[in-house]
């Protein structure tokens, strides 16, 4: 089977968080970071539902080796692929927004799990990092 082809080329964000693999306190990598836009897988076999109100995600949640709950988003088509093969539906929404509205529970986001460059915050780190 043939891999698809993706233009991974590093984006603003995919570059913020290189930026931020060397110096996790960099700030203009973090005001990039909460100012992009990410992927929000959304499962196949979600329904549309009519009437959903467009402003509302549904956050999908994973759980870690650890057992707990994590959000994935990524940077780039590519990388999604590389984590999430089986997903092939997303919504493109700014980290900010996301994270303003993140959920008050013990929440992780994983934004580039599977790469070199991924970042993991908290669900406190989520609301005072990115929520800008």
């Amino acid at each position: 089977m043939e891999t698809p082809a993706y233009d991974d080329q590093p984006n603003p964000a995919r570059q913020a968080l290189d930026a931020l693999t060397v110096n996790a306190d960099d700030q203009a990598a973090l005001e990039t970071l909460a100012h992009s836009d990410v992927l929000v897988p959304v499962p196949d076999d979600a329904v549309d539902g009519e009437g959903a109100d467009p402003a509302t995600v549904a956050l999908p949640i994973l759980e870690q080796p650890s057992g707990d709950p994590v959000v994935p988003v990524f940077t780039s088509e590519g990388e999604m692929a590389e984590l999430l093969p089986f997903v092939s539906r997303y919504r493109l929404i700014p980290l900010g927004a996301l994270a303003s509205q993140w959920p008050e529970e013990d929440l992780s986001l994983a934004i580039d799990g599977s790469s070199a460059h991924a970042l993991t915050l908290t669900s406190q780190g989520v609301r005072t990092l990115l929520a800008r």
